[in-house]
């Protein structure tokens, strides 16, 4: 198991649209271990492969909470087959953009049809936070980040902060 680097926005990598995964294999099963370990370390609850370079069209996630039993999810290849009309509105952050946040509206409940580690595919709802936490890493498969729910004014002053952040890294 490894720790994977997170990629920082702005970058052009978080903007790609990712392809599917033609085969789930040992290597995908290692990819998806490993971005649960560098999730947990992050400590964040959802991470998409494009954050750490990836192009290709899986996610991990797990919301529960400290002090409960982990309970991981893998999926490859998600596509939201059914989402609810009525609406969750919850604060987002994201790894990212650490340290930013800011409420964004989803469906409140989904339906997920997606492969698992053994490359079947099954079905899985969700609702409440993991509905919302889902549908946030499903985002970045398609280039999408939460601040591109915002007003551009909003959005743009957080990308500034992360830019100067970025110049402030590499200066140092």
């Amino acid at each position: 198991m490894a720790l994977l680097p997170i990629i920082y926005a702005p970058d052009p990598r978080l903007k790609i649209k990712c392809r599917p995964v033609e085969t789930v294999d040992q290597s995908v099963r290692d990819l998806t271990r490993d971005m649960l370990e560098t999730m947990y370390a992050a400590p964040g609850i959802g991470l998409s492969a494009p954050q750490i370079g990836d192009t290709r069209r899986i996610l991990v996630c797990d919301v529960t909470r400290e002090g409960e039993d982990r309970q991981p999810i893998q999926l490859v290849n998600p596509e939201i087959v059914w989402s609810s009309d009525e609406l969750y509105l919850a604060e987002e952050g994201c790894l990212s953009l650490p340290d930013h946040f800011a409420e964004i509206e989803r469906p409140s409940e989904v339906r997920i049809r997606y492969l698992d580690q053994q490359g079947e595919s099954q079905e899985m709802s969700a609702d409440g936070l993991l509905a919302a936490c889902v549908q946030h890493e499903m985002d970045h498969l398609e280039g999408i980040l939460f601040v591109d729910y915002l007003s551009p004014l909003k959005r743009n002053i957080i990308l500034r902060k992360m830019k100067k952040l970025k110049r402030q890294k590499e200066a140092a």
